[in-house]
């Protein structure tokens, strides 16, 4: 027989450095775009992984319904996945790009939550110890007034805005997480490609329904806003691809722990490019949210690892 290829060790890891670097790119490019709305960006996104994912339909014979039994659980994975990227991306507009990014890393504690209630997975003192120190973080990043004063600093346009961001990032954290209970509950059943087909094209029917509703579809009159369009899909996009390869060479604890440099990019971003200094509520906020997520992830790794040894004994 032939022997496998071993995989360059640290390969999977660099991927993730890779894909959070081009995800961070997406998110600057979105920042400078000046007169095209969150919604109009988001379906531009999904217009992206439409074109890359039907080829891989065809490639695998997958169909483009997927399982009768398992219909239901694609639409929600691809509607909740949808509205999960136009709430970030409103988010991205509206507030600091650093503070966007790292709310969003808040989703592993509402996965463990929302596992708990819909599959009777574990909740330990340890998870609730989690959720209290990403909740501080939050907290600590939003800065209401009722306990900060009046007096906000260190926000982009008015707090009104800053705290419809805060909850748009929020919701789009919890979002995100629900897509990963319903990707668990369907389990390999549904192939990866068919998954991300129907929050593409879930995405882009919403997206076009809400723009005629809003009347704000319009081409955007600027070049630079074209061409930064453009790079927000194809960054987005490869972003998702070295993400999937990471999963695909790499435990899952380490590559979760390893997209933590997303926050670190979102920041060096900010300074360079967007003149931005972050205060230092943002800077504590964000080590709640890391120490959070991070303390999830290797809690889950080792849980995963542990099972693995006990089924080999």
């Amino acid at each position: 027989g032939t022997k496998k290829k071993a995989t360059c060790p640290g390969l999977g890891l660099f991927y993730t450095v890779l894909s959070a670097f081009l995800f961070s790119l997406a998110s600057l490019c979105l920042k400078k775009i000046e007169d095209v709305h969150s919604v109009e960006v988001s379906a531009f996104r999904c217009v992206f992984q439409m074109a890359f994912v039907l080829p891989g339909l065809i490639y695998y014979k997958t169909g483009v319904l997927g399982p009768k039994g398992k219909r239901i659980f694609l639409l929600f994975r691809g509607f909740l996945g949808s509205a999960s990227m136009v709430l970030l991306y409103y988010a991205y507009q509206v507030m600091p790009l650093a503070d966007a990014t790292v709310i969003t890393f808040s989703s592993p504690i509402f996965t463990s939550l929302l596992a708990w209630i819909f599959l009777k997975e574990k909740y330990s003192i340890w998870d609730l110890l989690f959720t209290l120190f990403a909740i501080a973080g939050v907290i600590l990043i939003a800065r209401p007034p009722f306990l900060f004063g009046s007096q906000v600093t260190g926000i982009e346009g008015s707090y009104k805005d800053h705290l419809k961001g805060t909850i748009a990032a929020v919701l789009s954290a919890v979002s995100a997480a629900s897509t990963f209970i319903i990707l668990r509950k369907v389990g390999k059943s549904v192939h990866y490609f068919l998954s991300i087909w129907y929050y593409a094209v879930i995405g882009l029917i919403g997206c076009v329904i809400a723009l005629f509703v809003l009347n704000e579809w319009r081409l955007p009159h600027c070049g630079k806003d074209r061409v930064l369009l453009v790079l927000i899909g194809l960054l987005g996009l490869g972003g998702q691809i070295f993400l999937t390869k990471a999963l695909q060479i790499e435990k899952a604890g380490p590559v979760s722990i390893m997209r933590t440099m997303d926050v670190v990019f979102a920041f060096i971003f900010q300074i360079l490019f967007l003149n931005h200094l972050p205060t230092w509520w943002t800077v504590a906020g964000t080590l709640c949210v890391l120490a959070s997520s991070s303390g999830t992830a290797i809690r889950k790794w080792r849980q995963s690892v542990k099972k693995a040894t006990q089924n080999e004994i």
